[in-house]
């Protein structure tokens, strides 16, 4: 069965098995709709069980036929691999390495210090002097020469 997913519109299809199961699982609970996960966006898309049953009309035989074919030819179960045991080497008698010392507080070094724990606030204007203002600025521009109309000229 061909779908399209309701939010990304990707499509995908039903196997065969999972309409299958879908069909069984809302007629045991008595469901309206399937919701089908989209393989991209992970979002479920209801399908409802009229449309479900259009495309599998006699779902209760085909559920019976493959029960027997699971029946004749079994699946083996997907196992988990057990964790190889490697054989350890053994370590070759050697001198030893000499522990390694914890440090303390004595041993490291003192960070230095920064602003905030010297407790200076950073420059105010007034610590900075009378300085003029750079020249892009508003009030730089507005005092060196009169204000220019932008746009069209008007005429007179």
């Amino acid at each position: 069965m061909n779908i399209r997913c309701a939010f990304c519109q990707t499509p995908y299809t039903l196997s065969r098995v999972e309409m299958l199961d879908a069909l069984q699982e809302m007629d045991s609970k008595k469901l309206t709709h399937y919701d089908a996960h989209c393989p991209r966006c992970r979002r479920a898309t209801q399908i409802p069980r009229q449309r479900m049953e259009m495309a599998m009309p006699k779902w209760r035989d085909e559920l019976k036929e493959f029960e027997a074919e699971m029946k004749k030819n079994p699946q083996p179960e997907a196992s988990v691999p057990a964790p190889e045991s490697t054989p350890v080497k053994q370590a070759e008698s050697g001198p030893e390495p000499a522990p390694v010392k914890a440090k303390t507080k004595a041993d490291t070094k003192a960070k230095p210090t920064t602003k905030i724990e010297t407790g200076r606030k950073p420059a105010a204007r007034s610590e900075l002097g009378n300085k003029a203002p750079a020249n892009n600025t508003p009030a730089a521009s507005s005092s060196r020469s009169p204000q220019r109309s932008r746009g069209k000229k008007k005429s007179k």
